[in-house]
C-alpha cells in the first residue's frame, strides 16, 4: 500500500480526529493489527492562523510540510482541514506526489447518495470565498451556506470553542441546521470544518450528515490500498 502523508495541525484536535477515523476505518477494512503507513506533519498553528503574509505566507507554511512528508516517503499527501484547500492547486504544483482532495471526496459521497442539495457548515473563510461552493457546484449540487451573522457565530464557535473540545454550542449548531432544513429544503449538511464531527453526529438532525474528515480518510485508505 502506498504511505500516506498527512498535513496536520490546522487545528490539534482534528487531526487527532483523522488519527482516530483512521484506525477504526483501517480495523473495518483490513486484518488484524494492520494499517497502512501513515506520516504526520502537524505544522504549528499560530505560525499559520496569524501569518502576516496571509495566504502567501500560508501556503508557504504548507508547501514546505508537503515536501517534507514527500522526502520522507508519503507517496500519497492530504491536508486534514478543508479550508486550506484554497491553495490545493499551488500546493500540489510544488510536489511530485499525487495528494487527495477532500473536496472532490466529499462531492462523490454526497452524489453516490443521490442527493443534490446540501448545507454547507465551515469557517467563515471557506463559506464566504467561495471556492468550495463553487467546486462543489461544478459537480452539479447545489450548495447552501448560513448567511453573514450565523456565519460570524460559527466561526467563533469553531476558533474559541471547538478548537479546545467545548461543546457548549452543539445544540446552537444542531438548531442551524435543523432551520435550513424546514426553510431551505437541503437534504443534507456538510461538515466541511474537521472540527463540526465534535459537536454533531449522524442522528443528532433530521437529515443526511456528511462528515467531511472521515470521508476524507476514507477515500484516502482506498487510493493508499489500490497501489496493493
Amino acid at each position: 500500500m502506498k504511505k500516506i502523508g498527512l498535513i496536520g495541525g490546522m487545528t490539534p484536535e482534528s487531526t487527532c480526529y483523522y488519527y482516530r477515523k483512521y484506525i477504526e476505518i483501517s480495523r473495518k477494512k483490513f486484518r488484524k493489527y494492520e494499517y497502512p503507513e501513515l506520516l504526520i506533519y502537524s505544522i504549528n498553528f499560530r505560525d499559520f492562523f496569524m501569518n502576516p503574509e496571509g495566504w502567501e505566507g500560508r501556503k508557504r507554511i504548507l508547501i514546505n510540510a508537503a515536501k517534507a512528508l514527500e522526502r520522507a516517503g508519503a507517496e500519497l499527501i492530504a491536508l486534514t482541514a478543508n479550508t486550506p484547500h484554497i491553495v490545493f492547486d499551488d500546493i500540489q504544483k510544488e510536489i511530485s506526489v499525487p495528494m487527495v482532495s477532500i473536496i472532490d471526496a466529499v462531492a462523490e459521497e454526497i452524489l453516490s447518495h443521490g442527493l443534490k442539495k446540501v448545507l454547507l457548515l465551515e469557517t467563515k473563510t471557506t463559506m464566504s470565498s467561495g471556492f468550495y461552493v463553487n467546486a462543489l457546484k461544478n459537480k452539479g449540487l447545489e450548495v447552501v451556506v448560513p448567511n453573514e451573522e450565523e456565519q460570524e457565530e460559527l466561526n467563533r464557535i469553531i476558533f474559541e470553542e471547538l478548537a479546545f473540545e467545548n461543546l457548549k454550542s452543539k445544540r446552537w449548531i444542531i438548531d442551524l441546521i435543523e432551520r435550513y432544513a424546514k426553510e431551505e429544503g437541503v437534504e443534507g449538511v456538510i461538515l466541511g470544518c474537521t472540527e463540526l464531527p465534535l459537536a454533531v453526529k449522524r442522528g443528532d438532525v433530521s437529515i443526511e450528515v456528511f462528515d467531511s474528515a472521515e470521508i476524507h480518510i476514507k477515500k484516502l485508505i482506498e487510493v493508499a490500498s489500490q497501489s496493493i
